[in-house]
């Protein structure tokens, strides 16, 4: 795999988890009704939780990296994870909807709160996550400071668009469009999930 595909990958697979609607989601469009720059502080509380985690599963796994049944088992478990992913997002397509509901605290507190005590992003990060830092880390130390950038980018820049989307009254995004835009990521995240299973089999092999 070359640098540049294993950027698209990550880049795709990380807006895919970003969009698909959970309670960091949630509170970036209530608190969007407060200030255009709420999913932004959002998005700096989720990170506060986010790059102490890449760290920790980069230095938990790092003696193991070079071992191929741990990188065959991250990514296997990670190729179903995304399947699941893929499955319950198509399921869900024709009847997505987000919650608007929030709670008092800041935005930033609200984006760590709601990292910590979301098992899902930590089940992502456990599994699929883990399986994008490996690679990651097979193109050297720096690839995985960008991929960690990047990944985060693509938070901040789709909380940012929701709360500024909120803010000036407009709608989150019409059904019609946001089926298809569920469709397509589910799609695409059920073909992440079968070519992470492959590699998994082809270094097992």
């Amino acid at each position: 795999m070359s640098l540049m595909i294993f950027l698209f990958e990550a880049v795709f697979i990380s807006l895919s988890g970003v969009m698909a609607p959970g309670p960091v989601t949630a509170v970036a469009i209530g608190k969007g009704n407060e200030s255009p720059y709420a999913g932004a502080l959002v998005a700096i509380g989720h990170g506060m939780v986010e790059f102490p985690l890449m760290i920790f599963i980069f230095y938990g796994f790092g003696y193991l990296l070079n071992l191929n049944y741990v990188k065959a088992a991250i990514a296997f478990l990670g190729g179903l994870f995304l399947l699941i992913m893929g499955a319950v997002m198509l399921s869900g397509s024709n009847n997505t909807k987000v919650s608007s509901s929030w709670n008092s605290e800041s935005p930033v507190m609200s984006g760590i709160l709601l990292s910590i005590g979301n098992p899902y992003f930590l089940i992502w990060w456990a599994t699929v996550g883990a399986s994008l830092i490996v690679k990651s880390v097979s193109f050297g130390i720096s690839v995985f400071l960008i991929f960690a950038i990047l990944h985060f980018l693509c938070d901040f820049s789709w909380y940012y668009f929701l709360s500024a989307l909120t803010f000036r009254g407009g709608q989150f995004f019409g059904k019609r469009f946001q089926r298809i835009i569920f469709s397509v990521c589910g799609v695409f995240l059920l073909f992440f999930g079968v070519k992470f299973i492959l590699d998994a089999l082809n270094v097992s092999l």
